[in-house]
């Protein structure tokens, strides 16, 4: 599976963004997508995810209510939708995919076989 992440770009504090990761090689069934992102010094960290066959999303706490992951099957493309973004937000974001995680493993990005290549985010204040 191939995944390719866009939509990255520079914006100021309040604005909103959305990246997109189209999967290629399979249809989503019951793959699981997820977002991480990375900023510098610092480690990979869980954004959310969309688990398996559109059950249910989770969310980071940092990101909560802020920022929404969808998924339209027939594009093979999974957004996340980021709003009220603030200069923390700042990173590199990576989408990330599995057919086989288990859910007590979906934070953790070492269990994902599929990455995209990642999309740069900065939010200016």
């Amino acid at each position: 599976v191939q995944l390719q992440a866009s939509g990255g770009g520079l914006v100021q504090a309040g604005d909103s963004l959305r990246l997109s990761c189209v999967a290629s090689g399979r249809t989503f069934g019951s793959y699981t997508t997820a977002w991480f992102r990375q900023a510098p010094g610092k480690e990979r960290e869980f954004v959310g995810a969309l688990w398996r066959s559109n059950i249910r999303t989770y969310y980071a706490d940092s990101v909560k209510g802020r920022f929404t992951i969808s998924r339209d099957n027939a594009k093979n493309t999974v957004y996340l939708q980021m709003d009220s973004l603030t200069p923390e937000d700042t990173a590199v974001y990576y989408c990330a995919g599995d057919s086989t995680l288990i859910l007590s493993s979906l934070r953790n990005p070492k269990a994902y076989d599929d990455w995209g290549q990642g999309t740069q985010v900065t939010v200016s204040s």
